[in-house]
């Protein structure tokens, strides 16, 4: 987390959040009111911040690395904005460390060059949608970070964007899988774009699909800016 993070956690009131997510802050919870909730509730934990705001309370919602990754900011200004600018509470989105630049950091760096990033969940994003993006990230030879890449309930979907992606780069390409970036239990594995699915991969791995210049040295993955050495 950023420093302005945890002082906001801090110096808030009331802390709202997934709940696994606020199970990795308990240190910092004592003396706060929690509000908790569990996947798909998204909008239930919001709606009670902005409440919690409105009554004059300071309040922290704690949203992922980055709360504008695939986070709570979005959702917490439209629902802010459904109030009379009168009574809409204050808002900072307070930038953090997102899930990619932590994995990124830990690879080496993968990410030096254009790149896009890619959930494969398809609880809010229709999965034809979500195949077209990747077709077209791996057509423009795009290094690219795969969110949420696999789940219990969702097995195959990372075996079709494999397939995309080798469609336009060669097997040989370097990916990287982290798990668990910048938390207990971290870890991390290089593998290529032939083989990387028979890794372990799940809701809290960040996959790094490399372009068609990226390479590996000394256990690092690199991409290179195109600089003249």
């Amino acid at each position: 987390m950023s420093r302005r993070a945890l002082d906001a956690i801090a110096a808030a009131e009331t802390v709202v959040g997934y709940d696994t997510y606020l199970a990795l802050i308990n240190d910092l919870l004592p003396g706060k009111k929690i509000i908790g909730t569990g996947m798909t509730q998204e909008i239930d934990r919001c709606q009670a911040a902005v409440e919690e705001a409105m009554a004059g309370r300071r309040v922290a919602v704690v949203s992922s690395g980055d709360p504008g990754i695939y986070g709570m900011a979005g959702l917490v200004l439209e629902l802010v904005f459904k109030y009379p600018p009168a009574v809409q509470p204050e808002v900072d989105i307070i930038p953090g460390i997102s899930a990619i630049g932590a994995a990124a950091a830990l690879l080496g760096a993968p990410i030096m060059h254009d790149f896009a990033v890619i959930s494969l969940s398809d609880l809010l994003t229709p999965w034809d949608t979500i195949v077209k993006r990747a077709e077209m990230a791996a057509a423009g030879d795009f290094v690219i970070a795969l969110y949420n890449p696999k789940s219990t309930r969702r097995v195959t979907q990372i075996e079709q964007v494999r397939e995309i992606v080798l469609k336009h780069r060669p097997a040989a390409t370097p990916v990287g899988i982290v798990r668990h970036a910048s938390r207990p239990n971290e870890s991390m594995v290089i593998s290529d774009l032939e083989n990387f699915t028979r890794e372990h991969i799940d809701m809290f791995s960040l996959v790094i699909i490399g372009n068609s210049r990226t390479y590996t040295a000394a256990g690092r993955m690199i991409t290179p800016r195109g600089y003249s050495l």
